[in-house]
């Protein structure tokens, strides 16, 4: 489904009421990165403004880690991951 960008993680939870999208990189991922969502019912693109790891703000994650990012937009278990 991307025509470019390179995947950098997998959504594998969404808090709906604090709208955080928790994200397994699969790649280096820092503040300030544009990324694209995709998914079953998920395509939207947005810029990394916050992000935590374990309650913590933090400027970039390491691959293997599961990050929280601030999200615009719902995203689903299963949501791809992209750096655009």
């Amino acid at each position: 489904m991307a025509k470019e960008g390179k995947k950098v993680g997998i959504v594998t939870h969404f808090y709906d009421k604090l709208g955080v999208g928790i994200i397994k990189l699969e790649g280096p991922l820092k503040k300030g990165d544009h990324l694209r969502f995709e998914g079953h019912s998920t395509n939207f693109d947005q810029v990394v403004s916050e992000m935590q790891f374990d309650h913590k703000d933090i400027d970039s994650g390491a691959k293997g880690k599961e990050v929280g990012i601030k999200l615009d937009d719902k995203v689903r278990e299963g949501d791809k991951v992209y750096l655009v």
